[in-house]
Protein backbone atom coordinates (compact mmCIF):
# COMPACT_ATOMS: atom_id res chain seq x y z
CA UNK A 1 0.00 0.00 0.00
CA UNK A 2 1.39 3.41 -1.03
CA UNK A 3 1.34 6.05 1.67
CA UNK A 4 3.13 8.70 -0.44
CA UNK A 5 1.96 9.26 -4.04
CA UNK A 6 3.74 11.89 -6.13
CA UNK A 7 2.67 12.64 -9.71
CA UNK A 8 4.43 15.13 -12.04
CA UNK A 9 5.45 17.34 -9.13
CA UNK A 10 6.95 20.67 -10.19
CA UNK A 11 8.33 23.61 -8.25
CA UNK A 12 9.63 26.73 -9.96
CA UNK A 13 11.24 29.81 -8.45
CA UNK A 14 10.91 32.40 -11.19
CA UNK A 15 12.71 31.01 -14.23
CA UNK A 16 14.47 28.31 -12.20
CA UNK A 17 12.90 24.84 -11.99
CA UNK A 18 13.98 23.23 -8.72
CA UNK A 19 11.80 20.11 -9.07
CA UNK A 20 10.99 19.03 -12.62
CA UNK A 21 8.00 16.66 -13.14
CA UNK A 22 8.95 14.17 -10.43
CA UNK A 23 6.79 11.07 -9.89
CA UNK A 24 7.17 8.20 -7.41
CA UNK A 25 5.35 6.23 -4.72
CA UNK A 26 6.51 5.15 -1.27
CA UNK A 27 5.01 2.11 0.43
CA UNK A 28 3.87 1.94 4.03
CA UNK A 29 6.73 0.88 6.32
CA UNK A 30 9.36 1.48 3.63
CA UNK A 31 12.71 3.18 4.17
CA UNK A 32 12.96 5.39 1.10
CA UNK A 33 16.25 7.13 0.37
CA UNK A 34 16.34 10.35 -1.63
CA UNK A 35 19.81 11.20 -2.88
CA UNK A 36 21.34 14.04 -4.84
CA UNK A 37 24.01 16.71 -4.78
CA UNK A 38 23.37 20.07 -3.14
CA UNK A 39 20.82 21.94 -5.23
CA UNK A 40 19.44 18.80 -6.87
CA UNK A 41 15.93 19.42 -5.51
CA UNK A 42 15.81 17.07 -2.50
CA UNK A 43 14.94 19.59 0.21
CA UNK A 44 12.50 21.41 -2.07
CA UNK A 45 10.68 18.11 -2.64
CA UNK A 46 10.51 17.45 1.09
CA UNK A 47 9.20 20.96 1.81
CA UNK A 48 6.37 20.37 -0.66
CA UNK A 49 5.59 16.93 0.75
CA UNK A 50 5.48 18.39 4.27
CA UNK A 51 2.96 21.04 3.24
CA UNK A 52 5.46 23.86 3.78
CA UNK A 53 5.77 24.88 0.13
CA UNK A 54 3.04 24.83 -2.49
CA UNK A 55 3.78 22.92 -5.72
CA UNK A 56 3.82 24.89 -8.95
CA UNK A 57 2.20 21.92 -10.70
CA UNK A 58 1.50 18.24 -10.14
CA UNK A 59 0.05 16.45 -7.14
CA UNK A 60 1.31 14.78 -3.99
CA UNK A 61 -0.70 12.79 -1.46
CA UNK A 62 0.54 11.92 2.03
CA UNK A 63 -1.59 9.27 3.75
CA UNK A 64 -4.43 10.34 1.46
CA UNK A 65 -4.07 14.08 2.12
CA UNK A 66 -3.30 16.45 -0.75
CA UNK A 67 -0.29 18.62 0.11
CA UNK A 68 -1.64 21.59 -1.84
CA UNK A 69 -5.30 21.43 -0.82
CA UNK A 70 -5.01 20.18 2.75
CA UNK A 71 -1.54 21.00 4.12
CA UNK A 72 -2.73 21.10 7.75
CA UNK A 73 -3.89 17.47 7.61
CA UNK A 74 -0.56 16.58 6.01
CA UNK A 75 1.34 18.23 8.87
CA UNK A 76 -0.65 16.23 11.43
CA UNK A 77 0.21 12.98 9.60
CA UNK A 78 3.97 13.48 9.43
CA UNK A 79 7.05 13.99 11.54
CA UNK A 80 9.94 16.11 10.29
CA UNK A 81 13.56 16.23 11.36
CA UNK A 82 16.10 18.43 9.58
CA UNK A 83 19.88 18.45 9.67
CA UNK A 84 19.63 21.44 12.04
CA UNK A 85 17.40 19.35 14.35
CA UNK A 86 14.71 22.11 14.68
CA UNK A 87 15.05 22.16 18.48
CA UNK A 88 14.82 25.07 20.92
CA UNK A 89 18.37 25.01 22.19
CA UNK A 90 17.72 27.29 25.17
CA UNK A 91 15.07 24.90 26.55
CA UNK A 92 15.63 21.68 28.43
CA UNK A 93 15.06 18.33 26.74
CA UNK A 94 11.84 17.86 28.73
CA UNK A 95 10.58 21.30 27.73
CA UNK A 96 11.27 20.58 24.05
CA UNK A 97 9.29 17.35 24.22
CA UNK A 98 6.41 19.06 25.99
CA UNK A 99 6.43 21.94 23.50
CA UNK A 100 6.25 19.69 20.44
CA UNK A 101 3.55 17.54 22.02
CA UNK A 102 1.50 20.69 22.55
CA UNK A 103 2.26 22.00 19.06
CA UNK A 104 0.86 18.80 17.60
CA UNK A 105 -2.28 19.17 19.71
CA UNK A 106 -1.83 16.17 22.01
CA UNK A 107 -4.07 16.15 25.07
CA UNK A 108 -2.16 16.37 28.34
CA UNK A 109 -2.63 12.74 29.36
CA UNK A 110 -1.68 11.41 25.93
CA UNK A 111 1.31 13.74 25.78
CA UNK A 112 2.63 12.50 29.14
CA UNK A 113 2.21 8.87 28.10
CA UNK A 114 3.80 9.38 24.71
CA UNK A 115 6.76 11.34 26.11
CA UNK A 116 7.35 8.63 28.73
CA UNK A 117 7.41 5.98 26.00
CA UNK A 118 9.90 7.91 23.88
CA UNK A 119 12.11 8.79 26.85
CA UNK A 120 12.44 5.11 27.68
CA UNK A 121 12.90 3.96 24.09
CA UNK A 122 15.52 6.57 23.19
CA UNK A 123 17.22 6.51 26.60
CA UNK A 124 16.58 10.20 27.25
CA UNK A 125 15.90 9.93 30.99
CA UNK A 126 19.33 11.24 32.14
CA UNK A 127 18.99 14.18 29.73
CA UNK A 128 15.55 15.56 30.60
CA UNK A 129 16.73 18.44 32.79
CA UNK A 130 19.75 19.34 30.65
CA UNK A 131 19.82 22.28 28.29
CA UNK A 132 19.35 20.99 24.75
CA UNK A 133 21.94 23.37 23.36
CA UNK A 134 24.61 21.95 25.68
CA UNK A 135 24.22 18.41 24.32
CA UNK A 136 26.60 16.92 21.73
CA UNK A 137 25.26 16.36 18.23
CA UNK A 138 24.44 12.69 18.67
CA UNK A 139 22.27 13.35 21.72
CA UNK A 140 20.57 16.33 20.08
CA UNK A 141 19.77 13.97 17.22
CA UNK A 142 17.96 11.57 19.55
CA UNK A 143 15.98 14.42 21.13
CA UNK A 144 15.01 15.75 17.69
CA UNK A 145 13.85 12.30 16.61
CA UNK A 146 11.74 12.00 19.77
CA UNK A 147 10.13 15.38 19.01
CA UNK A 148 9.37 14.25 15.44
CA UNK A 149 7.74 11.05 16.73
CA UNK A 150 5.81 12.45 19.69
CA UNK A 151 2.44 12.54 17.87
CA UNK A 152 2.89 9.02 16.36
CA UNK A 153 3.07 10.08 12.70
CA UNK A 154 2.60 7.58 9.90
CA UNK A 155 5.42 9.15 7.84
CA UNK A 156 8.69 10.64 9.11
CA UNK A 157 10.80 12.90 6.90
CA UNK A 158 14.49 13.00 7.80
CA UNK A 159 16.41 15.68 5.90
CA UNK A 160 20.16 15.02 6.26
CA UNK A 161 19.60 13.89 9.88
CA UNK A 162 23.15 12.61 10.49
CA UNK A 163 25.07 15.47 8.88
CA UNK A 164 26.53 16.73 12.17
CA UNK A 165 27.15 13.53 14.15
CA UNK A 166 29.88 10.92 14.43
CA UNK A 167 29.99 7.35 13.08
CA UNK A 168 28.81 5.70 16.33
CA UNK A 169 25.79 8.00 16.61
CA UNK A 170 25.00 7.39 12.95
CA UNK A 171 24.96 3.62 13.52
CA UNK A 172 22.72 3.95 16.58
CA UNK A 173 20.38 6.27 14.69
CA UNK A 174 19.99 3.85 11.80
CA UNK A 175 19.23 1.01 14.21
CA UNK A 176 16.31 3.10 15.46
CA UNK A 177 15.19 3.85 11.92
CA UNK A 178 15.07 0.16 11.04
CA UNK A 179 13.06 -0.56 14.20
CA UNK A 180 10.54 2.15 13.32
CA UNK A 181 10.13 0.85 9.78
CA UNK A 182 9.61 -2.69 11.12
CA UNK A 183 6.71 -1.28 13.16
CA UNK A 184 5.09 0.20 10.03
CA UNK A 185 6.38 3.79 10.14
CA UNK A 186 7.34 5.06 6.69
CA UNK A 187 10.76 6.72 6.58
CA UNK A 188 11.67 9.24 3.87
CA UNK A 189 15.33 10.16 4.28
CA UNK A 190 17.89 12.28 2.46
CA UNK A 191 21.57 11.70 3.09
CA UNK A 192 24.99 12.49 1.66
CA UNK A 193 26.39 9.26 3.11
CA UNK A 194 26.26 6.51 0.50
CA UNK A 195 26.86 3.82 3.14
CA UNK A 196 23.65 4.96 4.88
CA UNK A 197 21.72 4.76 1.62
CA UNK A 198 22.55 1.03 1.50
CA UNK A 199 20.12 0.57 4.43
CA UNK A 200 17.20 1.88 2.36
CA UNK A 201 14.65 -0.43 0.79
CA UNK A 202 14.63 1.73 -2.33
CA UNK A 203 16.61 4.75 -3.44
CA UNK A 204 15.71 7.63 -5.74
CA UNK A 205 18.46 9.82 -7.19
CA UNK A 206 17.86 13.46 -8.14
CA UNK A 207 20.00 15.31 -10.67
CA UNK A 208 19.23 18.95 -11.53
CA UNK A 209 15.64 18.70 -10.35
CA UNK A 210 14.83 15.43 -12.10
CA UNK A 211 14.44 11.95 -10.64
CA UNK A 212 16.87 10.01 -12.85
CA UNK A 213 16.92 6.65 -11.06
CA UNK A 214 14.68 4.74 -8.66
CA UNK A 215 15.07 1.14 -7.49
CA UNK A 216 16.55 -1.06 -4.79
CA UNK A 217 20.27 -0.54 -4.08
CA UNK A 218 21.08 -3.94 -5.60
CA UNK A 219 19.09 -3.27 -8.77
CA UNK A 220 20.61 0.20 -9.19
CA UNK A 221 24.11 -1.29 -9.03
CA UNK A 222 23.23 -3.90 -11.63
CA UNK A 223 21.75 -1.25 -13.94
CA UNK A 224 24.35 1.49 -13.58
CA UNK A 225 27.51 -0.55 -12.95
CA UNK A 226 26.93 -3.54 -15.25
CA UNK A 227 30.47 -4.91 -15.69
CA UNK A 228 33.30 -6.11 -13.46
CA UNK A 229 34.55 -3.27 -11.23
CA UNK A 230 38.20 -2.97 -10.24
CA UNK A 231 39.74 -0.80 -7.53
CA UNK A 232 43.01 0.69 -8.73
CA UNK A 233 45.20 1.99 -5.92
CA UNK A 234 47.56 4.26 -7.81
CA UNK A 235 49.24 7.17 -5.98
CA UNK A 236 50.27 9.83 -8.45
CA UNK A 237 47.60 9.00 -11.02
CA UNK A 238 46.50 12.24 -12.68
CA UNK A 239 45.53 11.28 -16.23
CA UNK A 240 42.73 8.75 -16.77
CA UNK A 241 42.70 8.94 -20.56
CA UNK A 242 45.21 6.09 -21.09
CA UNK A 243 42.91 3.87 -19.03
CA UNK A 244 39.76 5.03 -20.79
CA UNK A 245 41.30 4.30 -24.20
CA UNK A 246 41.76 0.61 -23.42
CA UNK A 247 39.19 -1.42 -25.40
CA UNK A 248 38.33 -3.54 -22.35
CA UNK A 249 37.55 -0.51 -20.14
CA UNK A 250 34.04 0.93 -20.13
CA UNK A 251 34.77 3.73 -17.66
CA UNK A 252 37.39 4.98 -15.22
CA UNK A 253 36.74 7.51 -12.46
CA UNK A 254 38.98 8.92 -9.74
CA UNK A 255 38.27 7.43 -6.29
CA UNK A 256 40.57 8.43 -3.43
CA UNK A 257 44.24 7.88 -4.27
CA UNK A 258 43.45 5.92 -7.38
CA UNK A 259 40.47 5.03 -9.52
CA UNK A 260 37.56 2.69 -10.02
CA UNK A 261 37.85 0.95 -13.38
CA UNK A 262 34.76 -0.63 -14.93
CA UNK A 263 35.31 -3.31 -17.55
CA UNK A 264 32.99 -3.75 -20.50
CA UNK A 265 29.97 -5.90 -19.70
CA UNK A 266 31.29 -9.06 -21.43
CA UNK A 267 34.92 -8.72 -20.30
CA UNK A 268 36.26 -10.84 -17.44
CA UNK A 269 39.33 -9.78 -15.44
CA UNK A 270 42.49 -11.62 -16.47
CA UNK A 271 46.26 -11.27 -15.92
CA UNK A 272 46.65 -9.90 -19.46
CA UNK A 273 44.01 -7.20 -18.86
CA UNK A 274 45.56 -6.35 -15.50
CA UNK A 275 48.95 -5.85 -17.17
CA UNK A 276 47.43 -3.47 -19.72
CA UNK A 277 45.66 -1.52 -16.95
CA UNK A 278 48.93 -1.37 -15.01
CA UNK A 279 50.78 0.04 -18.01
CA UNK A 280 48.03 2.56 -18.77
CA UNK A 281 47.95 3.76 -15.16
CA UNK A 282 51.71 4.25 -15.12
CA UNK A 283 51.51 6.27 -18.32
CA UNK A 284 48.88 8.36 -16.52
CA UNK A 285 51.33 9.25 -13.75
CA UNK A 286 50.87 6.42 -11.23
CA UNK A 287 54.00 5.42 -9.36
CA UNK A 288 52.67 2.27 -7.69
CA UNK A 289 49.83 -0.04 -8.68
CA UNK A 290 47.53 -2.34 -6.71
CA UNK A 291 44.51 -3.80 -8.50
CA UNK A 292 41.62 -5.79 -7.03
CA UNK A 293 38.07 -6.66 -8.01
CA UNK A 294 35.38 -5.09 -5.81
CA UNK A 295 31.60 -4.97 -5.55
CA UNK A 296 30.05 -1.69 -6.73
CA UNK A 297 28.64 0.71 -4.17
CA UNK A 298 25.92 3.33 -4.36
CA UNK A 299 28.69 5.87 -4.72
CA UNK A 300 29.54 4.26 -8.07
CA UNK A 301 25.85 4.44 -8.99
CA UNK A 302 25.71 8.09 -7.95
CA UNK A 303 28.72 8.94 -10.14
CA UNK A 304 27.08 7.14 -13.06
CA UNK A 305 23.78 9.00 -12.71
CA UNK A 306 25.50 12.36 -12.47
CA UNK A 307 27.45 11.45 -15.63
CA UNK A 308 24.15 10.74 -17.39
CA UNK A 309 23.69 6.97 -17.45
CA UNK A 310 25.33 3.60 -16.77
CA UNK A 311 29.07 3.83 -16.33
CA UNK A 312 30.68 3.47 -19.72
CA UNK A 313 27.51 4.18 -21.70
CA UNK A 314 27.70 6.75 -24.48
CA UNK A 315 24.14 7.92 -23.86
CA UNK A 316 21.43 7.68 -21.25
CA UNK A 317 18.99 4.81 -21.87
CA UNK A 318 15.34 5.71 -22.34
Amino acid sequence: MSIIEVTDLVRRFGDFTAVDHVSFEVREGEIFGYLGANGAGKSTTIRMLCGLLAPTAGTALIDGHDVARDPESVKRSIGYMSQRFSLYLDLSVAANLEFFAGAYGLARARARARIATLVERLDLGPLLDRSTGALPGGLQQRVALACALVHEPSVVFLDEPTAAVGPASRRDFWSLIRELAAEGVTIFVTTHYMDEAEYCDRVGIMVAGRLVALDTPAALKQTFVPGALLRLAAPGLTDLEPLRRLPEVAAAEIFGRGAHVLLERDVKPSPAIERRIDAAARSGGAIAITLERIEPTLEDVFVATVEGGPLGASETPS
